[in-house]
C-alpha cells in the first residue's frame, strides 16, 4: 500500500537539493517504492572526517535527510514536518566508495512520525543504522 500524499518522483526529489547541504554532500534519491526512499552518498573528502573516514555527521545528514523529506510526503498540503530527535549508531567504518541509505515508516499519526533508517556499502553491509522522530505541524 502507497503510504505518500505527494505525487513525487525522484527528478522532482532531487531538484529538490540545489543550494542546499543535500547537494553539497552529492546526495541523490536512487529509488522510491510504495512505502520506502532511498539515496546515495559518495565517500570522498568532502564526507570524511580528519583520519580519512566517513563522518559520522554525514551519515547522520543523510539518515536527516531521507527520514524528514518521506515523512513530508505522507501528510498533505494542510501540514509540515519538522524533527524532534534522531539517533544514530555507528557500526562500520568507509573510507571511499558510495553508501546508499533507506529509509521506511514505523509510526505515521497524526501528530508524530518515526523513521528507520539504514545505511549500507556497496556490499550491503551495514554502516550506520538511525531512527528519526518527526513532529506533525498543521498549518492555520
Amino acid at each position: 500500500m502507497m503510504i505518500w500524499k505527494k505525487d513525487v518522483s525522484l527528478e522532482l526529489l532531487n531538484s529538490t537539493s540545489k543550494n542546499t547541504l543535500v547537494e553539497h554532500l552529492n546526495i541523490q534519491y536512487v529509488e522510491l517504492t510504495d512505502n520506502s526512499l532511498s539515496a546515495t552518498m559518495p565517500v570522498s573528502s568532502i564526507t570524511h572526517q580528519p583520519m580519512g573516514l566517513l563522518h559520522g555527521g554525514a551519515s547522520v545528514v543523510l539518515a536527516e535527510t531521507l527520514g524528514s523529506l518521506a515523512a513530508n510526503m505522507c501528510v498533505g498540503d494542510d501540514a509540515y514536518c519538522v524533527g524532534l530527535d534522531i539517533n544514530a549508531n555507528h557500526i562500520k567504518a568507509k573510507r571511499n566508495g558510495l553508501v546508499t541509505g533507506k529509509t521506511w515508516p514505523i509510526h505515521i499519526g497524526v501528530s508524530t512520525q518515526v523513521w528507520q533508517i539504514e545505511i549500507v556499502d556497496e556490499e550491503q553491509r551495514l554502516l550506520c543504522t538511525s531512527r528519526i522522530t518527526m513532529a506533525v505541524k498543521h498549518r492555520k
